[in-house]
């Protein structure tokens, strides 16, 4: 299933009810709307619906994005991605035999594509990702002990920023946002 945005409140109120039901916890359709509102960072559900229909009445509406990073070599990319990250690999693909891989990978909401195909994207690209929990995956990281990548956290103004570099040069740019 993916991931749900803003404009599916009313259906994560809906959801929320049912889960409160089952543990016997009543709550208004009206309050779940508000708890929703809340979740999402809002003051209240009337400016989340105004968000909602703006965005409705714009017709525009990004589902997700999945950059398109360059490889040179399938077991180092599996390696880097599946085994250092902890990406799962969703699919691969191939127009043909000896042809060149293209394959996505995934994690907590993150999805990225990865192409053997020259002309796809440039080697040396940077990915920003904005993240929570990154002492977490830090740890995680860290705990991998992969020989060629030991990243370190900063404290920049923007957040804490962790760069991990696979082995073609792309870097990805996880921060987490400073809390208020």
């Amino acid at each position: 299933m993916p991931m749900r945005s803003f404009t599916d409140a009313k259906a994560m109120a809906r959801s929320l009810r049912a889960a409160l039901e089952k543990r016997q916890v009543a709550v208004t359709h009206a309050e779940a709307l508000e708890i929703v509102a809340a979740q999402l960072g809002l003051e209240n559900w009337n400016i989340l619906a105004a968000r909602i229909a703006a965005a409705e009445k714009a017709g525009i509406a990004f589902d997700q994005t999945a950059p398109i990073l360059r490889i040179f070599d399938e077991v180092k990319a599996k390696e880097f991605y599946v085994g250092f990250l902890g990406f799962d690999l969703d699919w691969e693909h191939r127009f043909g035999d000896n042809f060149p891989l293209y394959a996505q990978v995934s994690r907590a909401g993150l999805t990225l594509h990865l192409s053997g195909h020259h002309g796809d994207a440039s080697p040396g690209s940077t990915v920003f990702v904005a993240m929570r929990g990154i002492h977490a995956f830090h740890r995680e990281l860290t705990a991998r002990n992969y020989a060629p990548m030991k990243p370190g956290i900063e404290d920049l103004p923007w957040g804490l920023v962790m760069e991990v570099t696979d082995p073609f040069s792309n870097r990805i740019r996880f921060c987490e946002k400073p809390r208020p």
